[in-house]
């Protein structure tokens, strides 16, 4: 795979061969109740996906961690792998990806290229995206602690910065270049 050039996207979450690594998040982190998820997913969405799960497993069954080292000896002989959560989860899917690759012995920093430079390459977008350098797109994500240190901190934005427009993680409100309140979303007011 590393010869061929081609770009390999696991999407761990949805594994097939064994249980779906999706399932070990929602046992293993709390989701249901974590403010920044509630604030921005309605309710009745967040009860469908996180209050009853189809299946539970032992740790030792998770076949995510021997998927992910196999893709880690792919990337380590040169291949490029990319980040796919398989649209499950949004807001907190691509970072269980990112998780996941790092529990088969994947380095953080290998991680975080397949993140960001590896997917844009694999797209055509490398001039645009995927680093930061002058010239390229400014959409970048500010983090409160060092995903290098540990991997999990990916999930502690601060700020995300789109088209020149810097926002607040936790609430979406715009700070710069102007300040303005994220408009209220519809579930707000909703009773669970």
């Amino acid at each position: 795979m590393s010869k061929s050039g081609i770009f390999y996207t696991p999407t761990l979450l949805v594994a097939y061969g064994g249980p779906w690594a999706e399932n070990f998040y929602y046992e293993n982190t709390e989701v249901h109740d974590n403010p920044k998820i509630r604030h921005f997913m309605p309710h009745n969405i967040l009860d469908d996906h996180t209050r009853r799960r189809p299946i539970w497993v032992r740790p030792d069954e998770q076949v995510f961690p021997r998927l992910a080292a196999q893709d880690t000896k792919i990337i380590k002989a040169g291949g490029k792998g990319c980040i796919g959560s398989h649209g499950q989860f949004q807001g907190l899917g691509y970072h269980w990806e990112m998780w996941s690759l790092a529990a088969g012995g994947m380095g953080n920093i290998e991680v975080l290229r397949s993140a960001t430079i590896h997917g844009a390459e694999a797209m055509g977008l490398s001039q645009d995206l995927g680093s930061l350098e002058a010239g390229k797109l400014a959409d970048l994500v500010v983090l409160n602690k060092n995903p290098l240190d540990d991997i999990h901190n990916t999930n502690t934005i601060r700020y995300v910065m789109k088209d020149g427009e810097l926002f607040e993680g936790d609430t979406l409100n715009q700070v710069w270049p102007t300040e303005k309140k994220l408009p209220p979303l519809w579930w707000w007011d909703e009773k669970p």
